[in-house]
């Protein structure tokens, strides 16, 4: 994983999975606290210049910096409808949302405002979270419970039938999201940014709303959509 403001998160949440860090010179100043907490627990930290990092990172997006982690300990689906059905929270999830800057954008907003958990559909090439969407998540990836599983349609009528409800976000529908009951247990759905949601995924969803506009513009970018319907979903649990 790479980037500036990701890898001092991963240094804050979970410092004992970090196995090797890489640095640019340049940024020894921003990076200070992770070099000082690599040499006092005898973590390797090399130095080296853009073009040796950006191999490191198979990225030229780094920003001076790339860490090798452990793999992070993934939320199971069951765990989710747990954390859902005691608190009564809300979580989203996403079908087949697959551009990192669009998936890293939504789990910024979503550890921005304290969302507790976000479930991740397919996600090509990559079975869960690209570094890329990590590094544009700015931090936010590590401050979320992230579930991940391969049939988003099974775990949705799981959760239904365990009574968590299931909104879909959808343009093409006039049910405004500012009408609608957001209490939870709650799992909003989020589909791929050219189709959608799947037609099997609309079938589990115990409702479709939107976020309706002058319709001047047809709709909105998958990330902004999230991030307004987030605010709404917590709103609406105060």
């Amino acid at each position: 994983m790479y980037g500036l403001r990701a890898s001092l998160a991963v240094l804050a949440v979970r410092p004992k999975d970090i196995r090797r860090v890489a640095a640019s010179p340049a940024m020894r100043a921003e990076l200070t606290p992770l070099s000082s907490w690599a040499s006092r627990v005898g973590v390797s930290y090399t130095e080296m210049d853009e073009r040796a990092l950006a191999r490191a990172a198979d990225s030229e997006h780094h920003e001076g910096v790339c860490l090798e982690t452990q793999p992070r300990t993934w939320t199971t689906p069951a765990a989710l409808l747990d954390l859902l059905l005691s608190t009564k929270g809300c979580a989203l999830a996403l079908d087949r949302v697959r551009n990192p800057y669009n998936t890293g954008a939504i789990l910024r907003t979503a550890g921005f405002f304290g969302l507790p958990a976000v479930l991740l559909g397919a996600q090509a090439p990559h079975p869960a979270l690209s570094p890329q969407a990590v590094r544009v998540a700015e931090g936010g990836a590590e401050h979320l419970r992230l579930c991940r599983t391969t049939d988003l349609v099974d775990t949705l009528s799981r959760m239904r039938a365990r009574g968590v409800r299931v909104l879909g976000a959808d343009g093409g529908v006039r049910d405004d999201v500012r009408n609608k009951d957001l209490s939870g247990p709650l799992v909003i759905v989020m589909g791929n940014e050219r189709e959608g949601l799947l037609a099997r995924v609309r079938e589990q969803c115990d409702g479709l709303v939107s976020l309706v506009g002058t319709g001047a513009v047809e709709s909105l970018n998958v990330s902004i959509a999230a991030s307004l319907l987030i605010q709404q979903a917590l709103n609406h649990a105060r």
